[in-house]
């Protein structure tokens, strides 16, 4: 499958990149604040424009000679770039020419890329002469625009649909139904080293590394191919305590990371070895639950958690995360890779629990058994079962009267044994049939 145009927004800090972004895509896709540094990692969203679809990549603030922060920041700005088919160069028209604007042109110059060289913040006709200053970059004739009220933007699209291949060139995008790529996500709270495993599993430094909490700040996807198929690995951002979000920019973060839980096929719940199982922790994974997908639980950094430390966590897992039943525990180090080798056929057993399919006379067969070896009580029967649905494995049970929740969670446990289900939660639908 042909992949889509992919077209790169760059400049320094707070110029407008997000909000360009969430213009261009027509809804709220990036966080935006008037804060210079919201923007970490490199996003891309689809967007469709006169009947094409393309992606734009929101990137980090290029801020080279910064601190250590900024410079991965930049770093994966520049990859961006390089990956890029077109790039935007955005810069802030109310501030003009700026040091770190020439740096940046530079660069673009020296790479083979069609470069679109956009003026940001020119909200009045009265402001448009301010434009040809950013002349002396070398980036070709400049075009105004306001990112926030949107003046400029059909023009940009226009011109960026016309830089498409011919459709005829372009095939039909694979769904997950046929065989698509899977979603995990990599959910934990803060500074646990989600970033680090989705680097390690992704295999390059797609998201900003940094032992500062609160790093990543919306959610960074990358589609791998694997011996179990495409995977898209989310790295999300980390969640603490309600009463603690009290930064709106973290708040959007969290929200951001809940919607990758919702619509994740399998989550991997990291959790720090050497700090055990928090009352965090056992919060998220009872998000996770709630959401119905498969979840897989990684013990981070066990390379430096003592032997008190490894014993008590194993402990908590089985005392505090009682619910999320069998699900695989993996002891890893992201930082060093060790262990992590072992997280593919555990996704591999967990996806194909996930997609199972049960022909309908099985289903009644472990029905029947499960009600010969423990009648339900009053006098209710379960009468007829099938599956309904796959991801997750949804059951409808048709009995005599209504069932007490004890007992459909019984008969929940007898077909997560009988067809081996392993950590993937089921559905039971219950329907009254005389």
């Amino acid at each position: 499958m042909s992949s889509p145009l992919r077209v790169a927004i760059v400049g320094r800090p707070n110029v407008g990149k997000s909000t360009l972004v969430n213009r261009l895509a027509g809804r709220r896709t990036a966080i935006v604040e008037e804060r210079a540094g919201v923007t970490r990692d490199a996003k891309a969203v689809e967007v469709e424009w006169a009947g094409r679809t393309f992606e734009v990549v929101d990137t980090g603030g290029w801020m080279p000679g910064g601190s250590a922060l900024d410079e991965k920041v930049s770093r994966v700005s520049e990859r961006t770039m390089d990956e890029a088919d077109v790039v935007i160069f955005l810069v802030d028209g109310t501030v003009g020419v700026t040091e770190e604007d020439a740096k940046a042109a530079e660069l673009l110059r020296r790479k083979s890329k069609p470069v679109r060289l956009i003026v940001n913040k020119i909200d009045d006709p009265k402001r448009e002469h301010l434009i040809w200053d950013f002349m002396e970059l070398g980036l070709g004739e400049p075009s105004p625009m306001s990112a926030l009220h949107g003046n400029g933007a059909a023009d940009l699209l226009d011109d960026l649909v016309a830089m498409l291949p011919p459709e005829d060139e372009e095939e039909e995008p694979e769904s997950a139904a046929d065989g698509g790529e899977i979603a995990v996500s990599i959910v934990g709270r803060p500074n646990v080293g989600k970033s680090t495993l989705f680097n390690r599993l992704t295999g390059a430094e797609h998201s900003i590394v940094h032992d500062m909490p609160g790093t990543t700040r919306d959610t960074i996807d990358t589609v791998v191919e694997t011996s179990e198929g495409a995977i898209r690995f989310v790295d999300t951002a980390g969640m603490r305590r309600r009463s603690k979000v009290d930064d709106g920019t973290e708040y959007y973060s969290v929200v951001r990371a809940l919607q990758a839980i919702d619509k994740a096929d399998i989550a991997i719940l990291v959790i720090d070895s050497a700090e055990g199982v928090t009352a965090q922790d056992q919060r998220l994974a009872e998000r996770v639950d709630l959401a119905g997908c498969p979840v897989i639980v990684l013990l981070n950094k066990w390379e430096v958690a003592s032997a008190d430390d490894r014993e008590r966590v194993t402990y908590q897992i089985a005392d505090k995360l009682h619910f999320i039943g069998d699900s695989p525990v993996l002891q890893v180090s992201a930082l060093t890779g060790k262990g992590v080798h072992r997280l593919y056929p555990a996704l591999g057993s967990a996806i194909r629990a996930y997609e199972t399919r049960i022909p309908t006379r099985q289903v009644n067969d472990v029905i029947r058994r499960a009600q010969q070896a423990q009648p339900a009580p009053h006098g209710a029967r379960v009468l007829y079962a099938l599956q309904g649905a796959a991801h997750p494995p949804t059951f409808t049970i048709f009995a005599n009267r209504e069932l007490p929740k004890t007992y459909v969670r019984y008969l929940e446990r007898s077909l997560q044994e009988a067809f081996d289900l392993g950590a993937t939660p089921l559905k039971l639908r219950v329907r009254k049939r005389d």
